[in-house]
Parts: C-alpha cells; structure tokens; sequence
C-alpha cells in the first residue's frame, strides 16, 4: 500500500514537472508582448500573440522611459526654390562677375560674387553658359535610391500628463544620401561651384551627416494598451553637420570619393513628426533651412520607418 501510494505521488510530480516544461517552452515573453504556441485540430502548430496588459500597467509606474539604438529607414528628397530664372538673366548680363573665353572657358571674379540665394549667388554655384541655361532638372534626384539612415543613440519620453501627453527627446546621427539623376560634379574651392559633366556616371550622390537632437510633445491614445494605441509626435529638431561627401562611379574614372563641405549649411533647423499605431511607426522631417548654405535654396525633407530599440 505504502508503495502504491509513493508510485501515484511520484507519476503526479513528474506530470507535473512535465507539464510546467511543456509549458514553458510554448510560452515566451518578451517584455509586454506574450507568444503563445498551440496547435489545430489537424495538429499544425500556431502562434497566438497577447499584450501583457499588467506589464504595461506596471511601466506606468515610471515617469521616464528609454529607449536605445532607435533606427529610422527611409528617402530623401528637397523642395527646389531656387531662382532659376534670375539666374539665367544674369548669365546674359556681362557685369554678374563672370568673364567667357572662347572654348566655353571662364574665370570668376570673387569680389563680385554673392553669397545668397539671390539669382546671382545661383549663377555663381552653379555658372552656365547663357546658350545652355541652369535648369532645375539638373538637380532632380532619384527618390527610390536617395536613402535616409537615422541612428537615435538614445530617446527618452517624460510624462507630463497621465501618461497620454508626454516629452520625447533624442541624440543621434542622420545620414542623408541624394542620387542625382543628372551628370553634375561638386567642384570644392574656394568657394564651391556645381559643373556639367562630360561622364556619364552610373552612380552620383551626395552624403551629408548630422548630430540632431529632436524635441517633440508626444499624445498616445492608450497607454495601458500599447498594441493598440494611436501615438502622434509633433516637435522641432536642430543638427550640426559632421561631415558631407560626394560619391561618382563610371567607367571613364571609376570610384571617386570627394570629402569637402561643398558649401552645405553647417546647422540644420526644421520640423519633425510621427505617427504610430501599435509597433508600426513612420517618421518625417522637414527642414526649414536651405541645404546649401547660399545659390541654391533647396529644404530637404525625408519620410520612412521607424523601428524601436531596446
């Protein structure tokens, strides 16, 4: 009797401890989010995921929450205002600082020069002869290959009110890729100028990175459930340019890198916004200062993913 009795005790913590095996090994959980494996009548395997509500209650506890290595993947483009018209009177009137040679050739006259947006500052950017005029389809990127990259080193979001109206803020680094279409040449100098090339470049772009810090007020509709909250970000964002280079692939001169600043603002000052659905986030940013820092006038702006870090 003795024995039968340690028998059924012993198959009892055994299923048990199987079960719990079992069981541990179907269920995962990696922070709020719960994976739960199952499977069909048929015996197929299946995966159920749940929000683990009373993590995320328990989150709201903290007022300061942080996230590391934030990434954003997206493209770039710039709205052109650049005064192209001006530009091209002033290619036809002999006292815009430049003087033609035969051949095509010319040389520039540095006091003469203007460091605005001006049609004149334009024209010196970017000199053309007064038969062949500047165009902004010299400058036309090609959107599919012009790549934004953000690394959000570290973002924080401070609660201001219940938890639905809070304060995020970031450190990191953007880089901005812009393939031209067209076949132009970033000369560095003294100052900068824009050429008409004579190659036909399979790849022509332009790098530029910057140390940006964001600075939004954040709404989230539900923060008890974060798989169903509707989150919009609106803010400023302020960047300092690291460093800026060019990048041309042909086979006339194969790869050449060019490192300069091509004349290219050194701070950056604009809008910056998202909107998000659960973990499905997509960002944009839209600058108010012009990229160059005088003839051309273009305000780059950049929209695409984003994904949470840890």
């Amino acid at each position: 009797m003795k024995y039968r009795i340690l028998l059924t005790l012993l198959t009892i913590f055994l299923s048990a401890g199987a079960f719990a095996q079992q069981a541990a090994i179907d269920t995962i959980q990696i922070k709020g989010l719960i994976i739960v494996k199952g499977k069909t009548a048929e015996g197929k395997s299946v995966f159920k995921a749940y929000q683990d509500t009373a993590y995320a209650r328990q989150k709201l506890k903290k007022n300061l929450h942080t996230k590391w290595l934030v990434l954003d993947l997206g493209f770039n483009n710039y709205r052109d205002k650049s005064d192209y018209p001006a530009a091209m009177i002033m290619s036809l009137h002999p006292g815009n600082g430049q003087q033609y040679y035969p051949g095509g050739s010319y040389i520039q006259s540095y006091a003469n020069k203007s460091f605005d947006y001006s049609g004149q500052a334009l024209n010196n950017f970017a000199p053309r002869m007064a038969s062949e005029p500047l165009s902004p389809a010299e400058f036309k990127l090609i959107p599919s290959k012009s790549i934004n990259f953000n690394v959000w080193v570290i973002m924080q979001r401070l609660n201001l009110v219940k938890h639905k109206l809070n304060l995020i803020y970031a450190l990191g680094l953007e880089m901005n890729n812009y393939r031209f279409a067209r076949n132009i040449t970033y000369v560095p100098g003294y100052s900068t100028t824009v050429i008409r090339d004579s190659v036909d470049f399979s790849k022509n772009k332009l790098f530029a990175q910057y140390v940006s810090i964001p600075l939004m007020l954040n709404f989230n509709s539900n923060p008890a459930r974060p798989g169903r909250s509707f989150e919009v970000s609106l803010g400023v964002q302020g960047g300092y340019l690291l460093k800026s280079r060019t990048k041309q692939v042909s086979e006339e001169r194969g790869k050449v890198r060019l490192t300069d600043d091509f004349s290219l603002n050194k701070w950056r000052f604009g809008l910056t916004g998202e909107v998000a659905y659960g973990p499905i986030k997509l960002y944009s940013n839209f600058a108010l200062t012009p990229l160059h820092d005088y003839g051309l006038e273009q305000y780059p702006f950049s929209v695409g993913f984003r994904f949470n870090g840890f």
